[in-house]
């Protein structure tokens, strides 16, 4: 689109440069118009006193010769009575007519004045009365101005050179700021390039490092950080459809054999078998959900929570398919969501039960500056080459898909994403047998107490707690991965925990 020239930034520069210079150079002109003009009138009138003091002398000694003389530059001198007549004249002068009418006054003898004619031009004259009385004669020295005194000349030649400066002032900073902004229209130029279907475009960085320079490096940061989100979107929704397509496929299956051989299928197992199928698919959107509100939605206020309590409290719900050895001391406090954190303890605890073959333990320790909380199973273990890969959306390794073959492959997705948006991590480490989940958070620092909002009251809690334990219990139990559609119907808020989403391992 077109841009005016008061949009333009190189032109305003311009303009402004041009005004600010013409100032400065405009008062500069006139101090030295001043200055000359002062320098050299004051050099002819110290010349012209000289001579008329001279001849104010020889007046008063009766001296005079006739012609006066005159001396250079001083062509003009005359000696004039009270009633005008010219007296004595130099040779330049006119015998009489006097140069000027003007006297002064008996208390200042000596008067420095200019006068112009237009048909002789201005004349500089330096008037010296020989004596106070009313008859005193007066000598007139004078010269016509010359060279950058004649007329305007000097103001012209000042005046010439100011608008000489202004052009180069501004045509300098025309350029400049032209050289400027030259990297800025590259770097929009091939902005207007990029369009979401194609981000590996990337805007050129100009040589050096001004500010400039590290635009165009931030910008290629965040061009390379959207690529990446929207890659990783597209995969989603690629991945996502797939996930949804199985169950949706299952679905429609039963029904067209429903409606196909009524008298061949039995209504209430083809019911049950539907009402499974959509629980499968509650649980995947409820997931879903879930994870899009932890990366877009508003942050939890933060709020002490005693992690080794919130542990055995979480634990203590659960069923014990297997034992639990839990060493969660109390008093290792960190800073966010007990809701949140109350759900990666449950995935990683129904994770760990559904892997482990006799046991599964949970040690809680502060160690610099953090909590860890380790969750240990005495199963088959990760590989470690999949170690990050169960961490991502729908990822089941087979060993999962046959445990639980429900889930939906969301659970440690979830669980990280919620240690990532407390400053925290997930991973899996070494261990000598099985898997070893080790969460990590800040430990809250007790000089700082954060200023809690409104915490939900006990019965919200005790609700929070139950919905946890009813969700844990269908997707380590019976494998559908939802409650019952009709006491739940998926999170109303974020931070309320719907059925335990089911891990990728």
């Amino acid at each position: 689109m077109p841009r005016s020239w008061k949009g333009s930034i190189r032109t305003r520069y311009t303009v402004i440069a041009a005004v600010f210079s013409f100032v400065v150079y405009s008062a500069l002109g006139v101090a030295l118009d001043l200055a000359v003009r002062h320098h050299l009138e004051t050099a002819v009138f110290e010349k012209m006193e000289r001579a008329a003091s001279q001849w104010s002398a020889a007046a008063h000694h009766g001296a005079l010769d006739r012609p006066v003389p005159s001396y250079e530059p001083i062509e003009l001198i005359q000696i004039v009575g009270a009633n005008h007549q010219v007296k004595a004249a130099g040779r330049r002068a006119s015998p009489t007519v006097p140069l000027s009418l003007r006297r002064p006054p008996p208390n200042d003898r000596f008067q420095r004045y200019v006068e112009c004619d237009e048909g002789t031009g201005c004349l500089a004259l330096m008037a010296v009365r020989l004596s106070p009385d009313e008859e005193s004669c007066v000598v007139y020295a004078a010269a016509h101005e010359g060279g950058l005194l004649v007329g305007h000349r000097l103001e012209l030649l000042i005046g010439g050179v100011i608008v000489s400066f202004v052009g180069i002032t501004a045509y300098r900073t025309w350029t400049v700021v032209g050289r400027t902004l030259r990297p800025v229209a590259a770097i929009r130029s091939r902005m207007s390039e990029i369009t979401v279907s194609d981000l590996s475009k990337r805007v050129p960085v100009p040589d050096g490092d001004d500010e400039i320079a590290e635009l165009a490096t931030t910008a290629n940061q965040t061009l390379a950080r959207l690529e990446d989100a929207v890659e990783q979107q597209r995969r989603f929704a690629s991945t996502t459809s797939h996930e949804l397509r199985t169950p949706i496929a299952g679905l429609r299956a039963l029904l067209e054999e429903a409606v196909s051989y009524p008298d061949d299928i039995d209504p209430r197992e083809t019911i049950r078998d539907a009402l499974t199928s959509t629980d499968r698919l509650a649980a995947i959107v409820d997931d879903l959900l879930a994870l899009a509100r932890l990366q877009v939605g508003e942050p939890v206020p933060p709020e002490p929570v005693d992690l080794g309590e919130l542990a055995r409290a979480e634990i203590a719900a659960l069923p014990r398919r297997v034992p639990i050895a839990v060493d969660a001391p109390e008093g290792v406090v960190v800073l966010g969501s007990r809701v949140q954190l109350a759900r990666v303890l449950n995935n990683l605890m129904a994770n760990a039960q559904r892997h482990a073959g006799s046991g599964v333990e949970v040690t809680l320790t502060a160690q610099d500056g953090e909590a860890v909380l380790a969750v240990t199973d005495d199963g088959p273990g990760v590989d470690p080459a999949n170690r990050e890969r169960i961490f991502e959306r729908f990822v089941r390794l087979e060993d999962g898909r046959l445990r639980d073959p429900g889930g939906s492959g969301l659970g440690l997705a979830i669980s990280r994403e919620i240690a990532c948006a407390h400053d925290g991590s997930l991973r899996v480490e070494d261990s000598p047998k099985g898997a070893r989940f080790v969460l990590r958070l800040p430990l809250a620092d007790p000089e700082k107490p954060t200023r809690q909002e409104e915490r939900p009251s006990p019965e919200e809690e005790s609700r929070s707690g139950e919905g946890s334990r009813s969700g844990e219990g269908s997707r380590s139990g019976e494998g559908s991965g939802a409650e019952d559609p009709d006491e739940w119907s998926g999170p109303e808020d974020p931070d309320e925990p719907p059925a335990m989403a089911q891990s990728g391992r």
